[in-house]
């Protein structure tokens, strides 16, 4: 299909909500939905528009409330991010997507400690949510707890082994632990898989294991 196509799938389909949405102002599902095509779309400002209303609707609309803090988050917003995120907690406590994105709102603001407890609560909830596990290898590595993150990344490879991110997310955590061997594999399969690793990591790698 061609992107041309693409965009005329998608604005039949927004054409659609909108009817809907204008003859049923109260069903919740089709505000969603057309949010959430609306930020398929790129039209964020829309995307939130219809959020919101579909959370004016039900309060307890869960994936609204996380989808509008993402796109906020997104947009670099993070206060409004973290107010929707601890609202989708506020209904559902163990819902671990949402302790993730607080997790990420905390690393942005540098808070560690606290990114750390949120990514570490949702791998609690969800043992095999691999987002959680490579955030938390991130989190780790930037608190220099190195034998933990290699630990996490780790856990986040036997979860998915071909997720590039999780790999150089290993390759780091061994370089900081002084496995420069190891590191350098892991690396070099990262790129392999697809990630576009920093040039600069790897040259020092390749300092490194010379010497």
């Amino acid at each position: 299909m061609s992107d041309t196509e693409k965009k005329a799938d998608i604005a039949a389909v927004i054409a659609e909500l909108e009817k809907v949405c204008s003859k049923q102002p109260k069903n919740v599902y089709a505000h969603h939905q057309l949010g959430l095509v609306y930020r398929q779309a790129g039209r964020m400002d829309d995307a939130i528009r219809f959020l919101e209303k579909a959370i004016e609707i039900d309060d307890q609309s869960v994936e609204s409330l996380i989808n509008l803090g993402a796109i906020y988050f997104e947009k670099g917003d993070v206060d409004r991010a973290l107010e929707f995120n601890e609202q989708a907690l506020r209904v559902t406590p163990n819902m671990a997507e949402a302790h993730v994105n607080i997790g990420l709102i905390r690393q942005r603001q540098n808070r560690i400690d606290e990114a750390i407890d949120s990514y570490t609560r949702a791998t609690q909830i969800v043992p095999d949510l691999i987002s959680a596990w490579i955030n938390l290898t991130s989190a780790l590595t930037m608190k220099e707890e190195d034998e933990k993150a290699v630990e996490a990344a780790r856990k986040a490879l036997s979860l998915e082994p071909d997720s590039a991110m999780a790999r150089n997310n290993l390759a780091v955590a061994l370089y900081f632990k002084g496995e420069f061997e190891e590191s350098k594999k892991n690396m070099e399969t990262a790129r392999e898989l697809g990630y576009p690793v920093d040039e600069r990591f790897a040259q020092s790698l390749e300092e490194k294991v010379g010497q």
